[in-house]
């Protein structure tokens, strides 16, 4: 089934907002990690990367070291399962339950990110991975990291560096840098890396949570495995949240542009300044145009999973995914890889790939991630705790590991949008705050999917 979406041209009047009541949240705060320039983290994470997919191996034995010795799991649940069925006892049930570790550090954790970029492409795709990789460092939620060039590839150490200088020509925090082919061994380099990354390790587990105002929070707005409770339960409780967010002076961020496909209009009537209404349509023209290039277009979208519950048509999709952000006024319009700046609700340009948006808006700032479901999915980031909210309750029946917040009771007649809205933005502050840990997170959830800027819808 395919739809003919309206042609919206220009931005035909401005869309008034009733901006909610947020009495009760005004002298709320979250327990954040300060950070220099004025954000603030809900985490405070050390970070290893490569510049380019050749370093992947040495990034993979930096894990194994670092996360063994410094773990707050000693061993892997699935490890004692295999190890109990390689002895030859028979395991009572298919889940063995994980020795406790006490971790070392008290206030930094350690994350890893690979990817095949960096070389072998288009310059083109290398700029735009080392600006990704710049907000990745910028995150609020990154105290530190510690970053691997072979040497001879695209992506070459001063393009990056030049990309973390643009998003944040103050940056002050420690980035170490290595390129192999000026360090000779594998051996002689690890071991240098090692000590010095341990040294900045351990002086980043020096900074403490302080309490810190709702105003610091950027929360990115993310759906997948969407059915067809999503656009009535799920989305519009969430944006509900984004609205108070909004309110409070945060930054709710709305991407996935091809889900945004039919209902440009009423974004560009959001739009507080017309250059954003302008910049809005420009892109989302641009990469219908690049999709329908390469013989696909937006109409496309849905999933098999989608279409299945009901999704039928990319029109139906983005009506409920675009409830995701509420009603407040669209502050800035962002292409991918540029970085939040300011307080409102801001649009990112984003595939609906689940992971290369999710990737995109913790690279954009989101210091933490709320991703709606209707099928599940278990869809985390590296540097950004993502909150996972069902829009029926049976999934959290069936998938009770993966689901964080249950929207469930609007379907059923029990809570209102705004009731379910309120208890996903108290969510987002405990989980801000280290009270809680998200599904994800538990689960160890850390993707990242870089945007090849050709076509990925």
């Amino acid at each position: 089934v395919r739809h003919q979406s309206s042609k919206v041209s220009e931005k035909t009047g401005t869309t008034p907002w009733k901006v909610p009541d947020i009495s009760r949240w005004k002298e709320r705060t979250f327990m954040g990690y300060p950070r220099e320039d004025g954000q603030a983290g809900t985490a405070n994470i050390w970070l290893f990367f490569p510049l380019v997919f050749c370093e992947n191996r040495n990034i993979e034995l930096l894990k194994d070291v670092f996360e063994k010795e410094l773990s707050y799991y000693r061993t892997d649940s699935h490890r004692l399962l295999l190890r109990a069925l390689i002895s030859g006892k028979e395991a009572e049930t298919s889940v063995v339950e994980e020795e406790q570790g006490a971790g070392v550090f008290k206030n930094i954790e350690v994350k890893f990110i690979t990817h095949q970029g960096g070389c072998g492409g288009i310059r083109q795709d290398s700029v735009t991975l080392s600006r990704l990789l710049a907000g990745y460092v910028n995150n609020p939620n990154v105290a530190g990291a510690t970053v691997l060039s072979l040497g001879c590839q695209n992506l070459q150490v001063d393009i990056f560096k030049e990309a973390v200088k643009k998003i944040n020509p103050e940056l002050k925090k420690p980035i170490l840098i290595y390129e192999q082919q000026k360090m000779g061994t594998v051996e002689e380099m690890m071991n240098v890396i090692i000590r010095e990354s341990f040294e900045a390790i351990k002086e980043a587990d020096k900074i403490e949570r302080v309490p810190t105002p709702l105003s610091k929070l950027k929360v990115g707005l993310e759906c997948g495995g969407s059915d067809g409770f999503s656009g009535i339960s799920a989305n519009p409780a969430l944006g509900y949240a984004s609205d108070l967010l909004a309110a409070l002076g945060g930054s709710p961020i709305l991407s996935e542009f091809p889900e945004l496909c039919g209902v440009e209009q009423e974004l560009v009537n959001r739009c507080v300044e017309q250059e954003d209404a302008d910049k809005f349509l420009s892109l989302m023209k641009a990469y219908e145009r690049s999709a329908v290039d390469a013989g696909s277009g937006f109409d496309m979208n849905p999933s098999p999973g989608n279409i299945k519950d009901g999704l039928i048509t990319d029109a139906m999709k983005s009506a409920g995914a675009a409830k995701k952000g509420g009603t407040s006024p669209v502050t800035a319009v962002l292409d991918y890889g540029e970085y939040v700046s300011k307080p409102g609700l801001n649009l990112l340009c984003t595939p609906g790939n689940d992971v290369e948006s999710t990737t995109a808006l913790a690279g954009s700032g989101a210091n933490i991630i709320v991703f709606t479901t209707g099928l599940g999915t278990p869809t985390g980031n590296p540097v950004t705790p993502v909150i996972k909210v069902s829009s029926n309750s049976e999934l959290v029946e069936k998938m009770p590991d993966i689901i964080d917040v249950d929207t469930g009771g609007i379907i059923k007649g029990e809570k209102s949008i705004e009731e379910m809205g309120e208890e996903i933005l108290d969510y987002i502050i405990r989980v801000a705050g280290g009270e809680e840990k998200t599904s994800a997170v538990k689960l160890n959830q850390n993707d990242f999917i870089p945007w090849k800027r050709g076509v990925s819808l």
